[in-house]
């Protein structure tokens, strides 16, 4: 027994592994009601510490990282709750940067299992890997948590916090099935976690999704900073490896350095910097230092990833038809001339044309794979796409290759790559998940990928 909870050894490795692998097969239900009886059953962790609250369709990841590099920085205790994962399920539950343990995974999971025993609850994985941070976090004693909304917000599991502060990344066509067909729908989901009192910053630009977030905003007497109008960065420098950014808002930072790239991260980082500076207007102590510092420390993996440097190799989480479109138009502006090798692997649920679409465009070879899981495209289908694509244009088809496995389709890419090429894996954190073990790195719990 470890602080009131049993430990790895007393419930057994397998049993609770078994049990987070037999929650994915649940599948996706959305609704608060489970995650507030597991909060009263655990003693209400989400009350323990002060949080941020992120939801949006593009850019959550890398806002929620940067906001909390910048509260670490500042000298707070800090959690961070993200997903999915790229190589290791660890890496969503992390306090001060550091990933939480396998051995407390193991632990966490018992305990929260036995927890909901005797109870008629039957939650989903979401459900109980987010209990398990927010427990973990009270636990630790966590000054500040960012929380990213695993999907939509008002019905997401994370939507039982109180934040501080909510942030609304942007709005596009995504997770269909659950949040609604159309922006609108999809925009009155997200601005489900708008709270009472609490300031919500956003990028959203369409105006029919700003009257949904604006109208969220005055009817719950939360202030609305608008990316653009309130607060704005301009790009000064940008290469493969990182960007530098000045930002204007209630103060002026000029020169900040971000070790991601591509023009998309300085809205990231401009809305992740306007939420420190409604912090410290609210008297939240964050020096200077700590917004630099902040920026120029963070490493972020996935997103737009240098993975290797021979054979060059890059690793893009984009999963959705307008990440694919910012990931090309990074790519062109980046790597101009270079030849792309794609390789690719795209969940059946998503749009897979309006992700093929861009990547389609700027390759010159696509290697068609599948990673593990029920949800994923068959290479056929994906090829399918591609040659339907092409049919009207004017521009050379791509070699088109399939590869049954993630590894298989990385080798390929491997033998084929020269000096004037570039590797490109991206379509689903699936598929650059298992291309990065691939590549040598090893995943802890990595098949917990829903």
């Amino acid at each position: 027994m470890k602080d009131g909870y049993p430990s790895a050894e007393t419930h057994g490795y397998t049993e609770s592994i078994d049990y987070l692998y037999s929650l994915q097969r649940h599948g996706i239900k959305l609704g608060l009601q489970n995650t507030l009886k597991l909060m009263d059953i655990l003693g209400r962790p989400d009350k323990s510490f002060h949080s941020v609250h992120i939801a949006g369709t593009n850019g959550k990841g890398s806002t929620s990282a940067i906001i909390a590099g910048i509260l670490k920085e500042s000298g707070f205790k800090t959690g961070l709750f993200t997903s999915p994962h790229f190589v290791s399920f660890t890496e969503r539950i992390r306090i001060n940067g550091v990933p939480i343990s396998e051995y407390d995974v193991i632990s966490l999971t018992s305990y929260i299992r036995n927890a909901a025993a005797d109870t008629e609850i039957k939650p989903t994985f979401f459900e109980v890997v987010t209990a398990m941070a927010f427990y973990y976090f009270m636990r630790e004693k966590v000054d500040w948590v960012v929380v990213e909304t695993g999907m939509g917000g008002r019905l997401d599991a994370t939507n039982v916090l109180s934040p501080e502060v909510s942030v609304i990344t942007n709005i596009g066509l995504d997770h269909t099935e659950f949040l609604g067909k159309s922006i609108t729908e999809i925009a009155s989901e997200k601005a489900g976690i708008i709270k009472t009192g609490a300031p919500v910053v956003t990028a959203a630009v369409q105006p029919e999704v700003l009257n949904i977030i604006n109208e969220a905003a005055n009817s719950r007497g939360a202030s609305l900073h608008l990316y653009g109008r309130d607060f704005e960065g301009s790009l000064s420098e940008m290469d493969i490896s990182h960007i530098k950014f000045n930002y204007k808002g209630y103060n002026n930072y000029d020169n900040l350095k971000l070790k991601l790239t591509g023009k998309h991260q300085v809205y990231n980082a401009s809305l992740a910097v306007r939420v420190c500076e409604i912090l410290m207007q609210r008297g939240i102590q964050i020096s200077e230092d700590a917004i630099y510092n902040g920026l120029s420390k963070l490493h972020f993996e996935g997103r737009l990833e240098t993975a290797s440097q021979k054979p060059y190799i890059i690793l893009d989480g984009a999963h959705n038809p307008k990440a694919a479109e910012t990931l090309s138009a990074s790519l062109k502006e980046l790597c101009p001339g270079k030849e792309i090798i794609l390789v690719t692997g795209i969940m059946k649920d998503k749009d897979m044309e309006g992700i093929l679409k861009p990547l389609a465009d700027i390759s010159s070879t696509i290697i068609l794979t599948r990673p593990h899981g029920e949800r994923a495209a068959e290479p056929e289908m994906l090829m399918e796409c591609v040659e339907n694509l092409q049919k009207d244009r004017s521009k050379p088809m791509p070699e088109l290759i399939i590869k049954e496995s993630v590894s298989d389709a990385v080798e390929l890419s491997k033998a084929l790559w020269h000096e004037k090429a570039i590797i490109l894996i991206t379509g689903s954190f699936y598929t650059t998940g298992e291309a990065k073990e691939a590549l040598g790195y090893k995943g802890v719990f990595s098949k917990l990928r829903e």
